[in-house]
């Protein structure tokens, strides 16, 4: 198996040998409730993992609304990109692979920047007038180990386990319904996403009263536990 067979329409898991899988999308998808606590209450009102809120936070800044950075914005763009530009890179270098050895080291690697932001943060203090170099080296490292992600995962395929946005998921809840005349399609997986990032946004907020470094912290364990089980799914899906 090899990340370029994994573009095609995914159908519903084999339950057994997907577990692994689902889990760790799951975690994923948690994790990034506790990095949108980081970024928006921890980093200054700024999303590095949720490039749609940060598009419209960019807006608000353009237009002098206060409390909104244009260079914080632009800042977590930029590195976004260039994440999503390493992941599409590391998808291809590791073709020859098989997709468990490249989801680990997507994992590994996304695990790794978020460490060196928790290290980064140590005694951050938000209300210091000299904190804007770990500020940028927070955002930076946070949203390009989301852009790796988001590439990796968009990659991957997996129906309703993006791990960073909600919209289609919550519309598909609704829209897939029996009250829509629906079959309620995947909805354990839909709602376990919802309320994972709930908690994991929840759990950040938090988490930061004892510092910024121990939500990304925590963000960083959890993409390596995630990438543990990655290690044990099947080399063909």
């Amino acid at each position: 198996m090899t990340p370029s067979t994994v573009t095609q329409p995914a159908k519903e898991p084999a339950k057994a040998d997907e577990l692994p899988l689902l889990a760790a999308l799951l975690l994923l998808t948690f994790s990034t409730g506790l990095i949108d606590a980081v970024s928006v209450l921890g980093l200054g009102r700024v999303f590095t993992a949720n490039m749609t809120g940060n598009i419209v936070f960019l807006g608000f800044a353009v237009a002098g609304t206060p409390g909104l950075s244009v260079t914080r914005s632009l800042a977590s763009l930029g590195m976004f990109i260039a994440g999503a530009i390493g992941g599409g890179r590391l998808a291809k270098a590791m073709a020859s692979h098989s997709t468990p050895q490249w989801l680990v080291t997507a994992v590994l690697t996304e695990g790794g920047f978020l460490l060196a932001a928790a290290l980064a943060a140590i005694g951050f203090d938000a209300s210091a007038e000299n904190h804007s170099a770990v500020l940028y080296a927070a955002i930076a490292l946070t949203a390009v180990a989301m852009g790796l992600r988001n590439a990796t995962v968009r990659r991957l395929g997996v129906p309703d386990l993006t791990t960073t946005v909600l919209t289609l998921t919550l519309t598909g809840i609704a829209a897939d319904s029996s009250l829509a005349g629906g079959t309620n399609l995947r909805i354990s997986r839909r709602l376990a996403s919802v309320c994972l990032m709930f908690t994991g946004a929840a759990l950040g907020a938090l988490l930061l009263r004892f510092g910024l470094a121990v939500p990304l912290a925590v963000s960083g364990a959890v993409a390596l536990i995630s990438a543990a089980l990655l290690s044990t799914t099947s080399p063909a899906r």
